[in-house]
């Protein structure tokens, strides 16, 4: 299968200036801008999270790959209120227990400063029940099936097991809990950097039932 090449950037906002505006932003947790940086699997969430870090002068990067483990792909939830969410509402360090997924059992406590802007990135970090606690929702602008590819050929033959699972996980996910339509900015890779176009954005509220998936994206 031939790699696509990213499209040219054409008007969108630069990283930089996006972390500019974040900086901005009035804080949504405790003394936290909360921004989480949602997407299908595969689709660059890890690699922009941090390059925006970088922009942010190296903020700290909560990544939900620590959050999630075999037995609960997307059970998660209320590890994260409990362990990062109402720390930084208190204005408290954050201590969470990273999964190992090689040994296949939660580490011992890691330690999540608070900072004027915090990154939360995985396939979820838009969910329902985060984006009360998120000043702004960024959305990686990747159709699924090229995401999951990239993803699959990243992992290897001998994630083949797992990454099947892993998409009807995700597809049961975004159909029930849909992120793409409450996203602030959409993210697009450009033959070089990023595009940060403006998003659906905050059409229906966060408790509100939602009835279409993750729009373009997820058309499965």
């Amino acid at each position: 299968m031939a790699e696509t090449r990213p499209p040219p950037c054409s008007q969108g906002t630069t990283i930089h200036s996006l972390a500019s505006r974040l900086r901005r932003l009035p804080p949504s947790c405790g003394p936290v801008r909360l921004v989480g940086v949602d997407g299908h699997a595969g689709s660059g969430k890890s690699t922009f999270a941090g390059q925006l870090a970088r922009a942010l002068g190296d903020a700290p990067v909560l990544h939900l790959d620590n959050m999630a483990s075999h037995d609960e792909l997307f059970g998660w939830t209320g590890r994260l209120l409990t362990q990062v969410i109402e720390p930084f509402r208190r204005g408290e360090t954050a201590h969470y227990t990273p999964y190992d997924w090689r040994a296949r059992r939660f580490g011992p406590p890691h330690p999540l400063p608070t900072a004027p802007v915090v990154l939360v990135e995985g396939v979820g970090a838009g969910r329902r029940a985060l984006r009360p606690h998120l000043a702004h929702l960024l959305w990686m602008e990747l159709p699924h099936e090229e995401a999951w590819t990239r993803g699959r050929q990243r992992d290897g033959e001998e994630q083949r097991e797992f990454w099947d699972g892993w998409v009807r996980a995700e597809r049961q996910h975004f159909a029930e809990d849909p992120s793409r339509p409450f996203a602030n900015s959409l993210v697009q890779q450009c033959e070089k950097g990023y595009e940060v176009l403006p998003g659906p954005g905050k059409r229906v509220g966060p408790d509100q039932a939602l009835t279409q998936g993750d729009g373009p994206s997820a058309m499965c």
